[in-house]
């Protein structure tokens, strides 16, 4: 298997690999149950050795199992050869979840992170979701601290507007904004994507895979578990999937005029939007985490990517990209700082 490229994220210093693995799935949560913990561990050291070094996890998934997995997993080492990325602001406790930014949660959230992922220093620090009760410039005030006692390198926002990412860079540089960026979630192009590089802020495309429908299509809606959130997903509902399937079809015909996967064919697409691009599929096998990587082999022209962008146009597909529309980047603009009265 071939070593993975490295690349600059965002300009503040930060380099990851050019692909990076999104650890969710892995620990029982969001997509079902998780996987055995010795396995997992097996794939995490398997991605570093092949050059995959940037991890995503995130103190609401589990919540909390996947931060210690990867802990475990960064023993011996290991720590060192990796780019360790979390995420703060989704509450998850008593059967509710809360969306919170504050600037005490703030702290407590990092530092119990740097405990259970049992490091130091956190590469790359997300706010999870947006908190609208807070302006964005009081989050980023105590993530600018954190910065300064050296327990975070850098600053990422995820599912933020263009107003609340201007807002905070203005604060403290942001590195890095995730967002879900895919084939058929487009919606981030118009306003988001020109936003991050007008400022030379880094783009972290969660779900580059569609969730993994772009992997293997409406098949995949039927193999979920009952407790797999993809089944609330209105996209994934079959008064949608219906018509959304026609656009695996015809990824699919592509991908075999090409001789890769569908999925290699999606995120190589997702590859060659800039060089400030980096994709994070997540997997919890071997198998899919070596196509993953094939997908850095797949060179489009011009007219191939054309064509893939016609097929997945942005309004050609049924149902929206989430379950929660309202905690995405459409509804984080905070109230003005002058509004915020410190408790």
């Amino acid at each position: 298997m071939e070593m993975v490229r490295r690349m600059k994220l965002g300009s503040q210093g930060l380099e990851v690999s050019a692909q990076g693995l999104g650890c969710m799935s892995m620990t029982t949560g969001y997509y079902g149950p998780g996987k055995p913990e010795t396995d997992m561990i097996d794939l995490i050291h398997r991605a570093i050795e092949s050059g995959i070094t940037f991890l995503d996890t995130s103190d609401s998934y589990g919540p909390h199992t996947n931060e210690v997995l990867l802990g475990k997993a960064l023993k011996g080492g290991m720590r060192e050869r990796v780019q360790l990325a979390t995420k703060f602001g989704v509450n998850i406790g008593n059967g509710s979840t809360e969306i919170r930014g504050d600037p005490a949660y703030v702290r407590a959230s990092c530092e119990a992170s740097l405990r259970r992922l049992d490091v130091d220093c956190i590469d790359l620090y997300y706010q999870h979701r947006i908190d609208t009760r807070v302006p964005i410039e009081v989050t980023m005030g105590e993530l600018k601290k954190l910065v300064e006692e050296g327990k975070i390198k850098y600053i990422g926002l995820s599912e933020a507007s263009a107003l609340t990412i201007r807002r905070a860079h203005a604060v403290h540089p942001i590195t890095a904004v995730q967002l879900e960026w895919s084939l058929w979630t487009r919606d981030v192009e118009e306003e988001i994507i020109p936003t991050c590089q007008e400022l030379g802020i880094g783009i972290v495309a969660y779900s580059p895979l569609g969730r993994g429908f772009l992997s293997s299509g409406s098949k995949m809606v039927e193999t979920l578990s009952t407790d797999d959130v993809r089944k609330d997903i209105p996209r994934f509902k079959p008064e949608n999937m219906e018509h959304n399937k026609k656009i695996f079809e015809q990824v699919s015909e592509m991908a075999a005029r090409k001789g890769c996967t569908p999925s290699q064919l999606a995120l190589a697409w997702v590859h060659h939007q800039g060089k400030n691009v980096c994709p994070i599929p997540g997997t919890t096998k071997i198998e899919n985490l070596k196509k993953n990587i094939g997908a850095l082999a797949v060179d489009l022209t011009e007219e191939e990517m054309a064509e893939l962008e016609s097929i997945a146009s942005a309004d050609a597909v049924k149902g929206d990209r989430n379950a929660y529309m309202s905690l995405t980047w459409s509804n984080t603009d905070t109230p003005p700082l002058s509004s915020w009265k410190p408790e």
